[in-house]
């Protein structure tokens, strides 16, 4: 398996068959971080295009020695969608529930207590619990201090389980 830096290199060099396996690996996790974050399909679809090809056009910005580069694409994920928040309003979001075919009832609850929390804890959460980064990667992401990200970390976590404490009585589900 090649490394982060050997990847970059390669894609630098218009290693088309480097991009592809790169993008294969990674467009489907950062499609759904960013429908996370902007609660919009069409959006995170062109959000996420948009990165893709400014990394295919112009491959430059990730440096292997901050951190690895899944972590860098996820970062500018994240300067993407905060700009497109800056643009839109929250009406210009859509119910991703409502459109798309229904998923598990559990899916639908916890996606529906992660909408109700703040945008800043929603991707903190999303990024540490779904992809699984490291404090020190998350860090790197979000340019901030390590013990910055455990203080918001642990904020985000009690407001999610605030929401899921407050459901009704019928949609009640216990975290632990």
């Amino acid at each position: 398996m090649a490394s982060d830096r050997e990847i970059w290199s390669r894609i630098s060099r218009g290693d088309a068959e480097a991009f592809d396996a790169f993008y294969r690996e990674n467009a489907p996790r950062l499609h759904a971080f960013l429908r996370q974050i902007v609660g919009n399909k069409p959006a995170a679809e062109d959000i996420l295009q948009d990165k893709f090809t400014q990394i295919w056009n112009r491959p430059s910005g990730f440096q292997p020695e901050c951190g690895n580069l899944r972590g860098y694409l996820f970062g500018i994920g994240r300067k993407r969608t905060a700009e497109w928040w800056r643009k839109h309003s929250p009406s210009e979001t859509e119910s991703e529930e409502k459109a798309s075919p229904c998923h598990t009832e559990m899916a639908s609850i916890v996606g529906d207590a992660l909408q109700r929390i703040p945008e800043e804890q929603r991707t903190l959460l999303w990024l540490r619990e779904v992809e699984g980064q490291s404090y020190a990667e998350l860090a790197a992401i979000l340019d901030i201090p390590i013990g910055t990200v455990r203080s918001r970390l642990f904020a985000a976590r009690e407001a999610l389980r605030a929401v899921w404490h407050s459901a009704p009585q019928g949609g009640h589900h216990d975290l632990h």
